[in-house]
């Protein structure tokens, strides 16, 4: 489907890519990987068409379509999510626009019989055909379906895109790449914006995908789900893996081993051939030997092996002091913004030392019960945190936690007291910040680098409580289970707000589902929840189809009196409007045929003008006159009929 010729990229003196080749199958689910900066979003780019390649070409067949999701993008503000949505159809638009266009010179012509009529009819024939063959009928359904499995609910369909935030409308983008139905689907990290239930969905959509999905993520179950190939970059080349991310992991552990192997081999037969021309170099006895060492060395292809990069944070949180039973509790909790309610009388408890995952949809209120634990928001009702309780915050959105006018270690200098201040350096370095990087401005961090510190300010305290929005957004899959680890050891409590499936498994043992402004709990791990969401799902949908099937029954069985009434007047009316056309069409025509004739006839009575030609279109003319009056007057009688059966 997409061929790769010996693909390089190269900015500068810097060597991205380096002849690399190889084929995207028809159903490949292919899941890029490499550390940061290796090139995985470049080889996106270059894929879209929206990067050249230096040297090598990327073939595409023309009727393959392709979509693709970068990371960041410019999103359209003018118009409502389902008419954003709906732009993925634009050649259907254009056929529907096209069918508009010619119905309307149809409405204004009465010359049934001429060439330019006969040929609007077979443009409203082509056009109509195109638009079944595009499934325009199934259109607005597919839209629906789309937008409401990425989280959207009916209401918000009619809402302007400017109202909602950039992770729904990077939704409505993916919404359109999706519906665009193409060959080979692009996706950079395109779980960042969607919620537990989303990435379901989402999964389910691709796995029912017919075609090729290239995609780069750092969600490990999101990628163990989809992906049955991983292509991963690494020194400017590609190694190829026929399997989905964990068991690549294994085997990529198994060729770097005997990558190794064979590297320690090389530079053993090396070293030996290098001691041995510097040898005999000068002795005339060897020269021949020494000559052919020579040319040996200089066809050696070398091996390389790249450095494993082994650093990673080192995160210990501190003991937590003894707090109260009951951690955090809420009585008939309710938050409201204007007239709009987002907890409705909510009450919960969490207790010392409990590990509690909030998830559901985006919108519904785990955020903004986080920031009501911490203090941030006013509220109804009561919210009481225990005895001795002190909470640590990492907010889902660092930008407004950081100052962007500090250095790394101003931020954190700002913060530490006693003993801690003299180990400052000591911490940002288990955080990875060493050198001239704790000089850097909080404003020219990376969001991996901003994430780490903004975790390095929670290790600078004792907390028993520790709310957490999105802790994992930012971070690579090392520093996610260095990360997943601390919290495992801490023996605080812990409120944890992430989408990340992978990252809650073993880590949260129970789950507080937040939908409809209210909460419901669930006892167990995510994917126990999970499991019995799609149980509760199952059952709804099954109910929903059976209440479907009655009332489509009884309505074909029993139908009303008020229902059949419904669809003789619809019939009536369509028959009505079809005669009014026909008089109205023949009115016009008549008018049109009764001026041309006068003008001939103004003619005719000059005899210079009086040709045998002129008088014969004169006599054809009359002709049709005389038969579109006849059609005239049997429309203009059946329309006083039809008006006659008491209708109007």
């Amino acid at each position: 489907m997409i061929s790769v010729e010996n693909l390089t990229v190269d900015f500068g003196n810097f060597v991205l890519f380096e002849a690399v080749s190889f084929l995207v199958n028809p159903n490949d689910k292919i899941g890029l990987t490499g550390k940061n900066g290796a090139g995985k979003s470049t080889m996106l780019k270059v894929f879209a068409g929206l990067q050249a390649p230096s040297q090598g070409k990327v073939v595409v067949p023309k009727d393959v379509r392709i979509g693709y999701l970068p990371q960041h993008m410019e999103i359209a503000d003018s118009r409502s999510v389902f008419d954003e949505a709906k732009q993925a159809f634009k050649e259907v638009m254009d056929v529907q626009e096209e069918i508009n266009r010619v119905n309307t010179q149809l409405a204004d012509r009465a010359d049934y019989e001429s060439d330019e009529y006969m040929r609007l009819i077979a443009d409203l024939t082509k056009a109509t055909e195109q638009l079944k063959m595009f499934g325009a009928t199934e259109m607005e359904g597919e839209i629906a379906k789309v937008l409401k499995g990425l989280g959207f609910e009916e209401h918000d369909f009619t809402r302007p895109t400017s109202e909602f935030s950039g992770g729904w409308r990077m939704r409505v983008e993916l919404a359109k790449i999706l519906l665009q139905n193409p060959n080979v689907l692009l996706l950079d990290e395109p779980t960042n914006h969607l919620d537990i239930e989303a990435i379901e969905w989402f999964e389910g959509f691709l796995r029912d995908f017919p075609g090729a999905v290239v995609l780069i993520s750092h969600d490990r179950a999101f990628l163990d789900t989809i992906t049955n190939r991983t292509v991963e970059i690494s020194l400017g080349r590609i190694y190829d893996y026929n399997v989905s991310y964990t068991p690549y992991l294994a085997q990529r552990a198994e060729r770097r081993e005997q990558q190794l192997a064979a590297y320690r081999n090389q530079q053993k037969m090396l070293k030996e051939t290098e001691e041995f021309i510097e040898r005999f170099r000068y002795k005339a006895t060897k020269a021949v030997q020494v000559q052919s060492r020579i040319k040996q060395l200089e066809k050696v292809d070398r091996i390389e092996v790249e450095e494993e990069d082994l650093t990673q944070m080192t995160i210990r949180f501190p003991g937590a002091p003894r707090s109260g039973r009951i951690v955090v509790e809420t009585k008939d909790l309710t938050k409201r913004y204007g007239d709009h309610v987002v907890l409705n009388e909510l009450n919960l408890k969490v207790e010392r030392g409990e590990k509690v995952a909030f998830v559901g949809k985006n919108g519904e209120g785990k955020t903004t019960l986080s920031r009501i634990i911490i203090g941030e928001l006013p509220y109804e009702g009561e919210m009481i945190l225990g005895h001795n309780v002190d909470v640590g915050y990492y907010a889902q959105n660092q930008d407004e936690h950081l100052d962007f006018s500090k250095t790394v270690f101003q931020t954190i200098d700002d913060v530490a007291v006693g003993d801690v201040r003299t180990k400052i350096r000591d911490i940002l370095g288990a955080f990875l910040f060493s050198g001239e990087d704790v000089d850097k401005k909080v404003s020219v961090l990376s969001g991996g680098e901003k994430a780490r510190l903004a975790l390095a300010k929670l290790l600078l305290h004792p907390y028993n409580l520790l709310v957490l929005d999105e802790p994992t957004n930012h971070l690579d899959m090392r520093s996610k289970e260095v990360l997943k680890n601390a919290l495992l050891a801490f023996d605080g409590a812990l409120i944890l707000v992430s989408h990340d499936r992978d990252f809650l498994d073993g880590l949260a043992h129970k789950v507080l589902e937040f939908k409809n402004k209210g909460i419901k709990e669930h006892l167990g791990g995510v994917y126990d929840f999970l499991r019995t969401k799609r149980m509760e799902n199952f059952k709804e949908l099954e109910k929903q189809k059976q209440k479907n099937k009655e009332e489509n029954t009884k309505a074909a069985e029993q139908p009303t009196d008020n229902k059949q009434a419904f669809l003789a007047k619809k019939e009536f009316d369509k028959k009505l409007r079809k005669i009014e056309k026909r008089v109205t069409a023949a009115e016009s025509q008549i008018d049109e045929l009764e001026a041309a004739i006068s003008e001939m006839e103004q003619q005719m009575a000059n005899p210079e003008e009086a040709t045998p030609e002129l008088f014969a279109v004169y006599e054809s003319r009359k002709e049709t006159l005389a038969k579109v009056m006849e059609d005239w007057e049997t429309a203009s009688f059946e329309l006083e009929d039809a008006k006659e059966q008491g209708f109007l």
